[in-house]
């Protein structure tokens, strides 16, 4: 289920690293002391490694995604079930920019727009967000600490907090606990 949290970001550059994050289940992959939203309320979600941005059919995402061989699926809320909202695409370019974080992929077919596929509307400007700006960070996960914080995982140390977010791989490796 798309959970999410809220806080007050002190930087730009921490808030694009965060709201990038691949969300992705597995393990150590909960949004920490996030809930659950709404089903589709978060029409701009796409998941592969996070998505973010919809344009009918492009994607923008974290660069550090490799997605040359993945699909992408826009319109779910679950990510368990099979929705009738969802609507699933196979890559067909993917364009990372030379210096910065952001990644495109380019779909193979447009995008049916509806309530729960809507495209993430993005600033008109190119200020930063003042700090102390209030941000949220959505993706899919769970609401609990427990995962991150098995023994089995990092052995209570560091502990995981509720207003930390943990995200990872399910192949693991690549995380924010580390």
């Amino acid at each position: 289920h798309q959970t999410e949290i809220m806080g007050a970001f002190l930087h730009w550059d921490i808030f694009v690293a965060v709201i990038l994050l691949a969300l992705h289940g597995g393990l150590c992959a909960d949004i920490i002391g996030g809930y659950e939203v709404k089903p589709h309320s978060r029409p701009f979600m796409a998941q592969i490694n996070g998505p973010r941005g919809i344009i009918e059919n492009w994607v923008l995402t974290a660069a550090h995604c490799k997605a040359e061989k993945s699909k992408v699926v826009l319109g779910a809320h679950s990510l368990k079930r099979k929705e009738k909202e969802q609507q699933t695409f196979q890559i067909a370019k993917t364009l990372p920019h030379n210096t910065y974080f952001p990644y495109l992929l380019q779909l193979r077919g447009r995008a049916k727009l509806n309530k729960a596929v809507q495209p993430i509307h993005l600033p008109t400007s190119g200020d930063d967000p003042k700090p102390g700006t209030v941000c949220t960070v959505a993706g899919w996960g769970t609401t609990t600490r427990e995962i991150c914080n098995d023994k089995h995982h990092y052995n209570g140390k560091p502990v995981i907090t509720e207003n930390m977010i943990c995200a990872g791989s399910k192949n693991g490796g690549k995380d924010s606990c580390n």
